[in-house]
């Protein structure tokens, strides 16, 4: 497979110019949001929420949130670098390389990275007591269901941008309210009425539903299978939408 000569590419380069970046960004600040928020908030908070201590409450939920941030992060303005500042993305397709090629590598590339992170995390959160049951193991691949939900769409948004004017308004009016919510630091159920159908239509809720549910080993298959189907829907559509966006961009 092609695309795996990209995700080596990326490989190497994080490991030789940003490796020490990436584990500040997945070890610290998870140990600082955990601490903060799940440790030190959490012994405020008196009694429980949904049944749960908070830091239990918070741990599988913040992995999603985090996870997704990184994904947005890697989908968007290094995709737009790629056509438009340093051009590797037209580099690559002077090769045999095609431009479903990166899009694929771009998506396998955000998979390995959050998969990564997410295990840092989880064990970051055993050690501050953050999991309730050995399940927890199974919010990892709904942290990074969670994560390609958004790198799948964001990174066909980026590919047809001529700068990132876009994308900083994305950021600031959409991921952070998605971030803050979509369930993650409080039950979505205290959200005032109007608002609660739109925290259920972002991937992000499905994600840490998911993760919540196998952190505290409390099932709820159906409902799961439904997240489930929600986060690999919007995975298969993204991916339709942004390939055809990178054919589109990377022929011309």
């Amino acid at each position: 497979m092609l695309a795996l000569r990209i995700v080596e590419r990326d490989l190497v380069t994080t490991r030789k110019l940003w490796f020490k970046g990436w584990l500040i960004s997945s070890v610290v600040m998870p140990a600082l949001y955990l601490s903060a928020l799940g440790v030190g908030l959490g012994g405020a908070i008196k009694g429980d929420v949904e049944g749960l201590s908070y830091l239990h409450f918070l741990a599988p939920g913040l992995l999603c949130a985090s996870l997704m941030q990184q994904a947005a992060g890697d989908s968007m303005w290094p995709v737009l670098g790629g056509i438009q500042w340093d051009g590797r993305y037209l580099a690559m397709t002077a090769t045999p390389l095609a431009p479903r090629d990166v899009h694929l590598a771009l998506l396998l590339w955000v998979s390995l990275r959050t998969a990564a992170s997410g295990a840092i995390f989880l064990v970051i959160a055993a050690v501050l007591g953050g999991l309730a049951s050995p399940w927890a193991v199974l919010a990892v691949p709904a942290g990074v269901l969670t994560a390609l939900a958004f790198a799948s769409v964001l990174s066909g948004v980026a590919i047809r941008q001529r700068d990132d004017n876009a994308l900083a308004l994305i950021f600031r009016i959409g991921i952070m309210p998605v971030f803050l919510f979509s369930g993650t630091f409080f039950p979505t159920r205290l959200l005032p009425a109007g608002i609660r159908p739109l925290a259920w239509l972002s991937p992000l809720f499905h994600g840490v539903e998911l993760a919540r549910h196998a952190a505290t080993a409390d099932p709820h298959w159906f409902a799961d299978l439904g997240h489930v189907a929600v986060l690999v829907l919007v995975i298969g559509a993204g991916s339709a939408w942004g390939r055809r966006g990178y054919e589109r961009r990377l022929a011309a």
